[in-house]
Formats: structure tokens, C-alpha cells, sequence
């Protein structure tokens, strides 16, 4: 289980002696620490709870899991102790449940914990690799460290249903094993990808998939410096760096999971020959980006894309309540040096310059932001704005540049690209609904105009 560690004490097991309780004797479990100059060395043996109440509790269950896998067996005290005979039948399944192990335990432990469990129930001679007789373990928890650690195929989803009618609120058991079907490559992908994130789907209240690292940056950086985004401040949320090549993979756990979701993701315009072009009403130009296409909202003709109504931008599940969005550049006003025109943007980075062009135009900065700020002073129009600052994308760290935002003197001066405001006051909207449903939050009428209270 990976205890003692570097600087952790040695276990010491002592009886524990009292008089009243005569020769009925328990055992203590305690820290053994070394002292001294290095030629007189001392021990101290401390009582089990100087210890920390993570240590404590990772003891103390390793230890039950091992006198249950005793108990089954007939090992020690437990053969004493049976009333059975030695060779008596011996059931051939254990089920063993453990219920949130994650108290007080750090991350480490936590994974190194659910990585060994199963393995101390199985140390015996006559378990180990046995298919006569078989060991059940199951866990309830709360920790996407522990979900993180074990097989996508044996992760069990209780998904809360809402409430229909006079019916309470109920939950359903969703097999995650199963959600892909019979696509194995996407049940690779979205494994693989798990197995590699920091993945707390399966607790969140909502997801925010974004494109790429500077929306994975940028993002929650506009929620926190933002006011009438601070309602998401009080919710579960769970952000993603997926990329819009890769986000529609997702689709059948998010459907399966019941969780509502904000898509940020980049329009990707193209040319007949598939080639990455900025973004142009009128000619026939079509989107790369496969989650637009096939997921949310589903349309890949760029005029449409371009035209569609904030509703039409994302899919409600009636049955269960829940709704995906996307969120993706669309049609922004702007004036510039006198002139107002409408900009078509094709990233984070030309949709945040063009709406903040004044900011960027009168702060210094180095790499694509001294980039931006040339091609702001160099420009006489919308037009050619963007054009410079595409030029400009072409050679510059994108990464860097988000970055470099974060230490803004005043943050709330950056404005949020229209389509993420949007989005995000999208989902703000729908975590309130839900909460409605849920009964956490009742909304009253306004007081009559003779009922108004005196200032």
C-alpha cells in the first residue's frame, strides 16, 4: 500500500492491557520513530492516534480486508474460532463492500489504495489466480482519483432520474462497459483519454469541453472575473481540453451520463479542397470540425452555421433533462478607427483581439500579443484587422499568449469572445433550471407595485 513511506513511522503491533478486561486482550497499533544523534539512537513507540486520520483509516481498512479474506478462509483466529469443522464447505464466493475509502486520504493514497485492495483479498495460497473460488469487490465512492484507476468496464454510474408527475426523484444504474456499443475504436479513444486526464466526469454537475489548451485557460478565467457569470461558481463543473476534432467521441458517455454540456470549439472553415481558409458568407465554404458536423448542432454548411439562433445551437433531451451546446465563433460586430463592420473569426485568439481591439491596441506585451498590437496600429479597417491577425496566428504560440492574459492588472477589462459570454450564460441558465427542478432554489414573483417596500 505503499505505508511506511520515506518519512512515514513504522508500524508496531503491542497488546493492549487492562485490568477489568483480564486475560480478554486487544491490539494497539503504534508509531515506531527514531531518534537520536546517530550514535545513540532511541525509539519512541506513539499511540495510534498521533498519526493522521488518512493513515488511520488506510490501517485500519487494509486491516479489515485482511481479516475478512481470513474469516473466509479459516486462517488464524478464524479457525479457532469456527465452530465448523477444518474441512467443512467453503463458500465459494466473497463479496466484499467498502464504502467511500476516500476519507482523509490524498490523492496518492487514494490510487495506490484501489490499485491494492482487491490484491490483499486474493493473498492466499488457495485464491490467488483460483477460479473455484471467487472474490467480489465493490466500491462506492466519490473520488475521481479512485474512478480514474479502475477499468473503464468496471465502473457502475448511478445516474439521478428526474422527477415525473408525483413520482420522488429516482436513479438508474448505467453499465459504462456497455455505453460504446460495439464502436471499439471511440471505447479506445475515450478509455485512453481518461486514463490520461484528470477525468471527474461522473461527479460533475455539467461539462465544459473546450478546443484546446488556451480555452482550457481562458475559460474559467472568465467565469471567476466576471459577475453574471458567478452563478457557476456555485456549481460542479467539470472542464475539458478535448479538441473539436475529438469532442464528438464523447457523445455517447455524456448521453449515457445524463450530463448537461457547453461545447467551446473553434468553426474551422474550408475550402472545396478541404483546406483550412477564413471563414466567408456566400462561397459554399463548409466546416472541418467533426463535433459541428456530426454531434451539436449538426450542420456543416458555414452560411447556416453562421445564421443559426442561439436554440438552435443545441439538442434538449426531454426524457432525461438535460441539454449539449456548442458554442462556436459566429457573426460580431465591431468599430474600428470610425468604420463598424461585421468580422467572421475562425479561433479563440482573432475573436478575443477583434473585441478587445482597444485594450490590446493600448497595452504593451511580447509575443503574439506585440503581434496583435502591430496589426492593430497597421490597420485601417475591420477587413484588414483580420487578415493581420491571421497573419499573425500563423507564426505564434497560442499557449503563451493565454498565459500572458492571466496577469492582466485588471482582468475584468478582457471581455469574453461573444460566443463563449453566450455559451456560458447558456449553461448558467440551465444549472439554475435544474436546480428549480431539484427544489433547491424556488423563484418568487415580484411584490405588487402597493406592496413595494419603503427605501
Amino acid at each position: 500500500m505503499g505505508y511506511p513511506g520515506v518519512t512515514d513511522p513504522r508500524l508496531q503491533i503491542s497488546s493492549r492491557l487492562k485490568p477489568v478486561d483480564g486475560l480478554n486482550h486487544d491490539a494497539a497499533v503504534q508509531y515506531v520513530i527514531s531518534t537520536g544523534d546517530g550514535k545513540a539512537k532511541i525509539e519512541l513507540n506513539l499511540p495510534e492516534d498521533s498519526n493522521g486520520l488518512g493513515y488511520q483509516n488506510l490501517i485500519s481498512m487494509i486491516f479489515r480486508l485482511m481479516s475478512f479474506r481470513d474469516a473466509w478462509m479459516r486462517v488464524g483466529k478464524a479457525a479457532s474460532q469456527s465452530t465448523t469443522q477444518p474441512d467443512a464447505f467453503i463458500p465459494p464466493l466473497h463479496l466484499v463492500l467498502i464504502e467511500e475509502p476516500e476519507a482523509h486520504l490524498h490523492t496518492q493514497v487514494q490510487q495506490v489504495f484501489i490499485r491494492q485492495a482487491y490484491r490483499v483479498l486474493r493473498k492466499h495460497d488457495n485464491l490467488g489466480e483460483s477460479e473455484n473460488l471467487k472474490t467480489q469487490l465493490i466500491v462506492s465512492t466519490h473520488s475521481s482519483h479512485i474512478a480514474h484507476e479502475c477499468d473503464f468496464d468496471h465502473l457502475r454510474y448511478f445516474r439521478r432520474l428526474p422527477a415525473t408527475g408525483e413520482m420522488i426523484p429516482i436513479s438508474c444504474v448505467v453499465n459504462l462497459g456497455t455505453v460504446f456499443g460495439t464502436d471499439t475504436e471511440t471505447k479506445r479513444f475515450v478509455t485512453r483519454y481518461i486514463k490520461v486526464t484528470h477525468c471527474d466526469l461522473f461527479f460533475a454537475d455539467a461539462a465544459v469541453l473546450v478546443e484546446g489548451p488556451a480555452e482550457r485557460i481562458l475559460v474559467p478565467f472568465f467565469v471567476r472575473h466576471h459577475a453574471e457569470l458567478s452563478p457557476l461558481h456555485e456549481c460542479y463543473i467539470t472542464w475539458l481540453e478535448i479538441g473539436g476534432s475529438h469532442a464528438h467521441r464523447l457523445k455517447p458517455l455524456i448521453d449515457h451520463l445524463g450530463l448537461t454540456s457547453l461545447i467551446v470549439t473553434d468553426l474551422d472553415a474550408r475550402n472545396a479542397e478541404n483546406k483550412s481558409v477564413p471563414p466567408k458568407r456566400g462561397d459554399g465554404l463548409k466546416t472541418r470540425n467533426p463535433t459541428l458536423k456530426s454531434w451539436c448542432p449538426g450542420k456543416e454548411d458555414l452560411d447556416e452555421l453562421l445564421d443559426l439562433k442561439p436554440e438552435e445551437k443545441s439538442i434538449w433531451h426531454n426524457q432525461l433533462r438535460f441539454a449539449v451546446r456548442a458554442a462556436y465563433q459566429c457573426p460580431v460586430v465591431i468599430e474600428f478607427k470610425g468604420g463598424k463592420a461585421e468580422a467572421l473569426c475562425n479561433t479563440l485568439e482573432d475573436a478575443l483581439v477583434l473585441e478587445n481591439h482597444t485594450l490590446f491596441g493600448e497595452s504593451d506585451g511580447t509575443g503574439l500579443w506585440a503581434k496583435f498590437k502591430t496589426a492593430i496600429e497597421n490597420s485601417d479597417d475591420v477587413a484588414g484587422l483580420v487578415e493581420a491577425i491571421l497573419d499573425a496566428l500563423k507564426t505564434g504560440v497560442k499557449a503563451e499568449f493565454a498565459l500572458n492574459l492571466l496577469e492582466l492588472d485588471d482582468p475584468k477589462k478582457l471581455q469574453p469572445p461573444f460566443y463563449i459570454l453566450d455559451g456560458l450564460k447558456w449553461l448558467s441558465g440551465q444549472l439554475k433550471e435544474r436546480q428549480e427542478d431539484l427544489g433547491l432554489i424556488v423563484t418568487k414573483a415580484a411584490p405588487a407595485a402597493e406592496e413595494q417596500p419603503e427605501a
